[in-house]
């Protein structure tokens, strides 16, 4: 660790007295108060305020506790969602509508303008025993407005609809313009547990060397038309919901489970991106069509993993031609890796929370996400598809819904600039900033240590992706063009993207009823896509905690991967984050927010992002979904039982080969906590990390 004396700092390469950095303190004081004004007046200053959230637009109510209170009883809002905190909540006795005490429940405000301690509410459902397990997803289904159930309308018409597709059926198609593609080698590549397989591969290698790259996707656009109850509940979705314990689907799973899954064996329509792809990683030719297919296998990340690295002898005897197929799709995948790389793609390297469940639903296991190199072969097909697509319909200037990631704020990324320097990187990030000044900036820094929780800061310093009508480009990927096409069945916009595209290719004059559409289209998707974001950060912060809970006392080894004012934050190996207040520790520290680190008043003891420190765990509640830790070591001395370390060891990539990641980060370089862990790029960039948030 490294220390200071108590008089002096080093701050900007210079020593600095002990007064001017009092001053500077001060100073710091001040701009905070400021901010904090800022922020206070442009805050919701009641529950009414507040803008409706999730597909059921759920606005004025309160998730809580309900309690005995005179005659009547008081709601204590779950302190889990603090947005929605504004004091107890008093229910009359003939509001309180057969209600027993003690219980979750869900309370409409009556007087939602009230200041805080002054609201009326009254009881519009009993979620139960807030102990229960499924009760507290429940209160995560009713905060974030999900239904897990879908309208009688729309189940109704989705009722007709054949889980199968007969030969005639596909024959009328095929004679009406359909590619049959059924003879092709197609394969999907999924996570064991998939259930809606929404893209299949099929890879040629020609004889100049090239690639025919066919990525294959669910025509969903053929079962959700427009003006139907169903596209009407699909586009208030926009996007599905994976929490930890369950999925809340975009579609009725008769759809997404059933006749648009490319399940194996079986007949299914598709929208075809095929595409030329050089050994240089271009892509210089393709075409887009609607198609039907007949996938030969269903393939799992881990299954092709062991193909690839531990091939058996029987191998060519079970699965035949795949085999030499994902040799090929390895080598391309490089290829477009690589090429990714030269333009100057921005490349991440931190985990997801993987949170196993027992059948109980209680928790078996929390530990990183796995990730091998099959799911970046996987992501590279679906983003090379995403491109050409975009770069299609924008050249024709079509109406049409992209996936924007705008340029970064240059001052956000000065700071981060700034914090990244103690940290060993070389160069600046100033004027109009390309994503490779920033790939070239980090590649100087030597802390490896403190790697990951830079990509993080990186993170949160951009823009956040969003949908547009406008062709902005994707700054993360460094791309001019760029659009989600490769996952309708879990989001709204690839499915409207393929609509545009029949609709084209059926030479239907429709670019101005879809000008009219597309931005609203857009907005209600992006809106979605962040409630759902929260909504499964809540889930996963409920379930850990719950993990943890047991765990009191238990020591384990983590790394600072956050520093506020009043304390750091430490993520185990696991994957799991608790909060060491300041407090806890003998010596008085502060934040220096310049280099991102933590010191102490007098012993001059310094905490950086990235440093190892062995951990106790001090405190888990289970209410605000808070986990404390106290450092073991010399700042703590107390006896602590060893902690059940977990068996999973990641596959660390190279800095060569670092992760591609999501861009959905929070404010600026936030000093407050990450903000759940950003997800990261990989997946398919459909279907980004097990979420498909790209």
């Amino acid at each position: 660790m490294t220390r200071y004396t108590d008089n002096e700092s080093f701050e900007g390469g210079r020593k600095r007295s002990r007064s001017a950095m009092n001053m500077s303190a001060a100073q710091r004081r001040r701009n905070r108060e400021i901010q904090a004004m800022a922020i206070e007046s442009t805050s919701p200053q009641c529950i009414g305020d507040l803008e409706a959230r999730g597909p059921l637009k759920v606005k004025n109510q309160v998730i809580g506790i309900l309690r005995q209170h005179g005659t009547g009883g008081v709601v204590l809002p779950d302190p889990a969602f603090r947005e929605t905190d504004f004091g107890a909540v008093v229910i009359d006795k003939n509001h309180l509508n057969g209600a027993p005490f003690e219980m979750a429940v869900v309370c409409e405000i009556l007087n939602p303008e009230a200041g805080k301690g002054e609201l009326r509410g009254t009881i519009k459902e009993v979620l139960g025993d807030i102990g229960n397990n499924d009760v507290r997803m429940l209160t995560v289904l009713r905060q974030f407005g999900l239904s897990p159930t879908f309208p009688e309308a729309v189940l109704k018409e989705v009722e007709p609809v054949s889980p199968s597709l007969d030969e005639e059926t596909v024959n009328k198609e095929i004679a009406a313009g359909r590619k049959d593609l059924r003879d092709l080698l197609t394969i999907t590549i999924d996570g064991e547990d998939a259930k809606d397989l929404d893209d299949a591969i099929s890879l040629e290698e020609l004889r100049n060397g090239n690639f025919r790259l066919y990525v294959h996707i669910a025509d969903v656009s053929n079962y959700v038309r427009e003006k139907t109850a169903l596209d009407a509940e699909a586009y208030s979705r926009a996007t599905s919901v994976y929490l930890v314990d369950r999925v809340i689907p975009m579609l009725p799973p008769k759809l997404s489970n059933g006749i648009c899954s490319l399940n194996p064996k079986a007949d299914r329509f598709t929208m075809t991106c095929e595409m030329i792809v050089d050994r240089e990683g271009s892509t210089y030719d393709g075409k887009i069509y609607e198609s039907v297919i007949h996938s030969d296998a269903r393939m799992s990340y881990n299954e092709c993993y062991r193909i690839l690295t531990e091939p058996k002898d029987s191998d060519e005897e079970e699965y035949g031609p795949i085999v030499p197929m994902l040799s090929k799709m390895k080598v391309l995948a490089e290829i477009l890796k690589s090429m990714r790389e030269r333009r100057g793609a921005l490349r991440f390297e931190f985990p997801e929370t993987k949170v196993i469940l027992n059948e109980d639903q209680t928790v078996k296991a929390v530990m990183p996400e796995p990730h091998n190199f099959v799911h970046g072969i996987i992501e590279s097909f679906m983003i090379c598809a995403n491109e050409f697509v975009a770069k299609t319909y924008c050249s024709m200037s079509y109406s049409f819904v992209y996936r924007v990631h705008e340029d970064p704020d240059p001052i956000k990324i000065a700071r981060f600039a700034s914090v990244a320097k103690y940290h060993g990187a070389m160069g600046r990030l100033s004027g109009k900033i390309q994503p490779a000044d920033i790939v070239r900036f980090m590649d100087t820094i030597g802390d490896d240590d403190a790697l990951p929780v830079l990509d993080q800061l990186l993170l949160r310093s951009m823009a956040k992706a969003r949908y547009s009508s406008e062709c902005l480009g994707h700054f993360g990927l460094a791309s001019k063009y760029y659009c989600h096409f490769t996952s309708p069945i879990r989001r709204y916009p690839d499915l409207m993207i393929h609509r545009i595209i029949k609709s084209h290719l059926h030479g239907e004059n429709k670019r101005s009823h879809f000008g009219g559409i597309v931005e609203a289209a857009a907005e209600q998707s992006s809106e979605m896509e962040r409630n759902a974001v929260d909504a499964e950060r809540a889930s996963v912060d409920i379930k850990v905690c719950e993990f943890m809970a047991d765990k009191v006392g238990e020591c384990y080894d983590g790394v600072v991967s956050s520093i506020i004012e009043s304390g750091c934050f430490v993520m185990l190996d696991s994957s799991v984050e608790g909060f060491v207040p300041f407090r806890t520790l003998s010596d008085h520290y502060y934040f220096d927010e310049q280099r991102y680190r933590a010191v102490g008043a007098r012993g001059g003891a310094v905490i950086n992002i990235g440093q190892h420190m062995s951990v106790i765990v001090d405190n888990v509640d289970t209410e605000l979904n808070r986990i404390d830790f106290r450092f073991a070591d010399e700042f703590e001395n107390t006896p602590a039982k060893k902690g059940r370390s977990s068996s999973y060891k990641s596959e660390k990539p190279s800095r060569g080969g670092r992760k591609t990641g999501d861009y959905r980060p929070s404010k600026g370089l936030s000093k407050g906590r990450p903000g759940g862990k950003p997800k990261s790029f990989g997946g398919r960039s459909g279907r980004g990390g097990k979420k498909g948030r790209r």
